[in-house]
């Protein structure tokens, strides 16, 4: 019966504990204008401002976290357009070697591929390791 109990009560605590670390842990996306109130409180509360500065510093750090998010979107979109255009010169270009090469040279590099993709996926499963740990 002892076991049974500390069994259960190691189970829900480790539940417990699992719980609350990925409900903490995950990064909610604030709106520009939340990030706006949040930065303006936080200085509201450390330099005591009065209400005209409130709006004022309100102002200012909106246009700064609507100009951060129109920022990060022009450059997610760009980083996505890049790789759709890596990724259309790399079929162009096996296109072409396909016209080019027999069919063991086309095997070849096939297998060479394949072994490049393989290593790569190594390194980034030790990178990812390493920064984990």
């Amino acid at each position: 019966m002892k076991k049974l109990f500390l069994t259960l009560a190691i189970a829900v605590a480790g539940l417990t504990a699992g719980y609350a670390q990925s409900t903490s842990t995950a990064k909610q996306k604030m709106t520009p204008a939340q990030r706006a109130e949040k930065s303006t409180a936080k200085l509201q509360q450390e330099l005591s401002l009065t209400a005209d500065q409130k709006q004022k510093v309100y102002a200012i750090e909106l246009d700064k976290a609507n100009k951060a998010e129109e920022w990060h979107k022009k450059n997610h979109d760009a980083r996505k357009a890049m790789k759709d255009q890596h990724e259309a010169v790399k079929k162009n270009t096996d296109a072409q070697l396909d016209k080019v090469l027999t069919a063991e040279q086309k095997q070849t590099l096939n297998t060479l591929k394949a072994e490049k993709k393989e290593k790569s996926k190594d390194k980034k499963g030790k990178h990812n390791k390493t920064k984990k740990a």
